[in-house]
């Protein structure tokens, strides 16, 4: 195959597995990863609660794929702004789209306007430190409502309940440990519309709720319904089970009077969020019962439950980027393995991985494979590509100075990180992302 470049779109690692799984497959290829952001790695970075740092050993591995030689990154590179799809055209054989999802899919409920209610997706950027959010939190209600049934409501519960102290051998930011100190929650309500064999948490995260000797986990009988549809699902996976029985441990398990509380509501649908005065005071959920294929019905009968501030879990959503087909159904870029459509037909040249390939599904694991779907779609049309109209890989270079934009690179990453890692010696923790995203480029082209 003749030599290529190309260009990936975001730095998560849906487009750092692209760019290694391609310069594997292409022993002549060379791959430029551009990120919105300074520094790499996305979701791993900025979407990961602080105390899961066995998902954050991933970075040792993505870190080791962009000392690739034929791999360079380069951050604080808005695409949209400071470059766009005809430039990128101009410089590459193809482009690859590997920007995650990042916003929070609408909930079309009464009250979700109202200010207490937030996104799961933004709460988590900020406990996660990301530096395009707000400093603070406003961590006032004694009793929340988190709505969803995956880990994601798991991980808003579960930071929510668990004390700030618990969090100093973490890499947590010292803006988040002190406003989750001043949290005054002491309950926590997690609403599922259907019942223990079809919630999406994973066995691990449902397990590590009842982790801190200072939260109590509950689940109540009633809403513990399992059908057919159900049983199935429990007998064909051993994750299913595992999600079952440790609901049941909860269930069974007698309370220790921990200060905080997380309650755990199955079959219970929210569908509005009431105020008074212009702030939440409770979550009115309808209960469900099975169809008998999985699905569930609203039975009329309401639960009100007492709250002062509710978050959305219900899922990401990725957003359309200029000049690419995007399908706002499903939020979306149409594609055919990873190769992207433009009106059902070949948009050439141009190619699309991870959550805006598929949607917000899956593992980060499963991301592997879906890049390798992408490099294969992307390998097998090279001979039909067109080749660049500005060769070389300083033409980009020259580019982004041309438009004044002030990239960092691996290298500039690497100071980044030490300065982070220095920050953290002198607060006397493991390491605390505190830099905002103007110091961040700063430091990152000292």
């Amino acid at each position: 195959m003749r030599p290529i470049r190309v260009a990936v779109v975001g730095a998560g690692p849906a487009g750092i597995y692209a760019a290694d799984i391609l310069t594997r497959e292409h022993e002549q290829a060379q791959v430029d990863v551009l990120e919105r952001l300074p520094a790499p790695y996305g979701l791993v970075r900025y979407g990961v609660a602080p105390d899961h740092p066995r998902i954050k050993e991933i970075i040792k591995a993505l870190r080791r794929v962009l000392d690739n030689e034929r791999i360079r990154f380069f951050g604080n590179v808005d695409y949209g702004t400071d470059l766009k799809l005809d430039d990128l055209r101009r410089y590459y054989d193809a482009v690859i789209f590997a920007t995650g999802a990042m916003a929070d899919r609408a909930l079309d409920i009464p009250g979700i306007d109202l200010p207490q209610s937030y996104g799961a997706a933004d709460f988590v950027s900020w406990y996660a430190g990301h530096p395009d959010v707000q400093r603070d939190w406003p961590l006032d209600a004694e009793s929340v409502a988190v709505l969803g049934a995956g880990n994601v409501a798991l991980d808003v519960a579960r930071m929510l309940a668990k004390p700030a102290d618990e969090q100093l051998t973490t890499e947590i930011a010292e803006n988040v440990y002190q406003g989750l100190k001043a949290n005054k929650a002491k309950q926590v309500h997690v609403f599922a519309r259907r019942g223990p064999a079809h919630i999406k948490f994973s066995p691990m995260e449902l397990r590590e709720l009842s982790h801190s000797p200072s939260v109590d986990v509950f689940v109540t009988e009633e809403g513990f319904e399992i059908d057919d549809a159900g049983q199935a699902a429990i007998s064909s996976s051993k994750g299913t089970k595992l999600v079952v029985d440790t609901l049941l441990k909860y269930l069974e398990a007698e309370p220790t009077g921990a200060p905080h509380q997380i309650h755990i509501h199955m079959m219970q649908n929210p569908v509005e969020i009431i105020g008074e005065n212009g702030n939440v005071v409770a979550i009115r959920s309808e209960r469900t019962e099975y169809n008998g294929d999985g699905t569930v019905r609203g039975t009329g009968e309401f639960v009100e439950t007492p709250v002062q501030a509710v978050y959305r879990a219900v899922g990401y959503l990725s957003t359309a980027l200029p000049d690419v087909p995007f399908d706002d159904s499903d939020g979306v870029i149409p594609n055919d393995g990873g190769r992207v459509l433009d009106d059902g037909e070949p948009f050439s040249g141009v190619y699309v991985t991870g959550w805006i390939k598929r949607g917000p599904v899956g593992l980060i694991g499963h991301t592997k494979s879906d890049a390798k779907e992408t490099i294969e779609r992307l390998l097998s049309d090279v001979d039909g590509l067109a080749a660049p109209e500005v060769a070389g890989p300083e033409a980009i270079v020259e580019h982004l100075e041309s438009r004044g934009v002030e990239f960092t690179t691996e290298a500039g990453w690497a100071l980044l990180d030490a300065h982070e890692l220095s920050l953290g010696e002198a607060a006397g923790r493991e390491r605390i992302k505190v830099v905002p995203r103007d110091e961040m480029v700063r430091v990152s082209r000292a």
